[in-house]
């Protein structure tokens, strides 16, 4: 089982990206669960998703406290929290920002693996809003592949509708554009 915990602010779409990549697992014959951690949150505010995917049935139904990947949607949330607290040995960060791996290790003192991608970029080139979300879970599926890109076609159909070929196209150059340092 793959444990993931999301970092984003409201509105940025963390539950979201959780909510895609569980379906788009379930889609492919495997076991997931997708579910929030926030109270009376605002736009804007921290919260947190989680995410767990596996060949077998899942028994657990509480938070991902040591996860196997994090990925932070905002970077501003690096300035405010250790997202690394409690990532399981051999565990990958995978943030959005404009820093390389190495200078956001060396900034951050992280002892883990690290991959980055500049995600608010792809979003704002591609689908003229400042929400990360398709972009970090192509990201992440260039980290870890849970799921095939192919197979998120169908999901984003249903979630996205009219702009699913846009939210797409970010996932793809997320994918592409991610840098990954053990």
């Amino acid at each position: 089982m793959i444990e993931i915990r999301f970092h984003g602010r409201g509105g940025q779409g963390a539950v979201t990206t959780a909510e895609l990549l569980a379906r788009s697992a379930v889609g492919e014959g495997k076991w997931a669960q997708a579910f929030p951690s926030f109270g009376p949150e605002r736009r804007g505010a921290p919260v947190l998703a989680f995410c767990r995917v596996s060949d077998h049935k899942i028994q657990h139904r509480f938070q991902v406290k040591n996860p196997d990947l994090v990925v932070v949607l905002d970077p501003s949330l690096l300035e405010v929290l250790d997202p690394t607290k409690g990532l399981k040995p051999g565990g990958v960060l995978v943030a959005n920002t404009e820093l390389t791996p190495a200078e956001l290790k060396k900034k951050y003192k992280f002892s883990c693996a690290v991959a980055t991608v500049n995600a608010s970029t792809i979003a704002h080139e591609i689908l003229k809003l400042p929400i990360t979300n398709t972009a970090m879970l192509g990201a992440l599926l260039k980290v870890k592949g849970l799921v095939s890109l192919d197979s998120l076609k169908e999901t984003f159909q249903d979630r996205f509708g009219k702009v699913a070929e846009m939210n797409l196209n970010a996932c793809k150059r997320a994918y592409q554009e991610l840098k990954l340092e053990e």
